[in-house]
């Protein structure tokens, strides 16, 4: 079983990976100051995807249910993540993104019943500071608006997450219908949002349409679907521990394919968030100390005969 878990974990962290090299195919391939048409571009098609491959079809309460995760996870949290990149000093919204844990361990505890140890609120102060010290640049004057937004795409992004582990899936549907239903509705909320304010669609050449294609397919569709079939199998602070991977790999990714270089400083954020991250992944009760507890209980424990499966409640 632990090789089990060990492979939904694996597979859930290729999503934040995917989506750290987001900002290199953006500003190399990519038509500039079109955010919100890039976020629309990335939802809506694959969603539309997902939903051809699947043939499945919200039902009942479920129109309803996907429409509130589209927004959450998708259609608000794009427009305003791309709106605080936008205002807020260099890295300053993926340090505001990295409190997300501390986010989910909160709403965790008043919708899942999963109650914070004081272990996951420490690894998730842990991983905030381990992303300032990677992505922070020399401060500057703070954006009330910018800083605003990333706050309010943190939050709508883990209410999201917790909502979707919360409600799991209808009888019979699989992640792979789920994630196209909330692309393709948060794509149609950001649809009319990006003809407002960013007008028609730019002249798209080659190396566009490629950028675009990739974000489309595997940065979005095969991500979101790694990202939401790893709530459906993990706690929920254990996925959003993942996503400090995404600012750690757009940094190695400067590097080796921009030539940005990394300072000591960085590296050691690097290793503080990586380690965050590998101990967001222990499970509450684990360790030296809880598996020395639970043989000693093992032990002296009176034994009782099985139980024949049928007759378990």
């Amino acid at each position: 079983m632990a090789a089990n878990r060990a492979t939904h974990i694996a597979l859930t962290a290729l999503a934040p990976i995917s989506w750290g090299t987001t900002y290199a195919v953006t500003t190399e391939f990519l038509p500039p100051d079109r955010p919100l048409f890039t976020g629309l571009v990335r939802a809506l098609p694959a969603g539309l995807l997902l939903l051809a491959i699947s043939r499945t079809l919200p039902r009942g309460v479920w129109w309803g249910k996907a429409a509130v995760l589209g927004a959450l996870n998708i259609g608000a949290f794009f427009p305003l993540l791309f709106l605080s990149a936008y205002r807020l000093p260099g890295g300053m919204a993926a340090v505001v993104g990295s409190v997300g844990p501390l986010f989910v361990a909160g709403l965790a505890t008043v919708l899942l019943g999963e109650r914070p140890t004081v272990r996951t609120l420490l690894t998730g102060i842990a991983a905030a500071l381990g992303v300032s010290l990677v992505v922070l640049k020399a401060a500057g004057s703070l954006d009330t608006v910018g800083l605003l937004a990333a706050l309010a795409s943190t939050a709508s992004m883990s209410t999201g997450t917790v909502l979707t582990k919360r409600w799991g899936r209808p009888e019979g549907v699989g992640p792979l219908a789920l994630t196209g239903w909330q692309l393709t509705a948060g794509g149609l909320l950001i649809a009319p949002i990006a003809l407002l304010v960013e007008g028609p669609p730019p002249a798209l050449d080659g190396r566009a349409i490629g950028g675009y294609l990739y974000l489309a397919l595997a940065n979005t569709a095969v991500s979101y679907w790694l990202w939401f079939r790893g709530i459906g199998r993990l706690a929920a602070t254990q996925v959003t521990f993942l996503g400090p991977l995404s600012p750690l790999t757009a940094a190695v990714v400067g590097w080796a394919a921009l030539g940005q270089a990394l300072t000591p400083v960085q590296l050691l954020g690097m290793a503080v968030a990586f380690g965050a991250t590998v101990l967001g992944q222990l499970r509450p009760g684990t360790g030296p100390k809880a598996v020395s507890a639970a043989k000693g209980n093992r032990r002296s424990a009176p034994t009782t005969p099985e139980v024949p499966a049928g007759s378990r409640p």
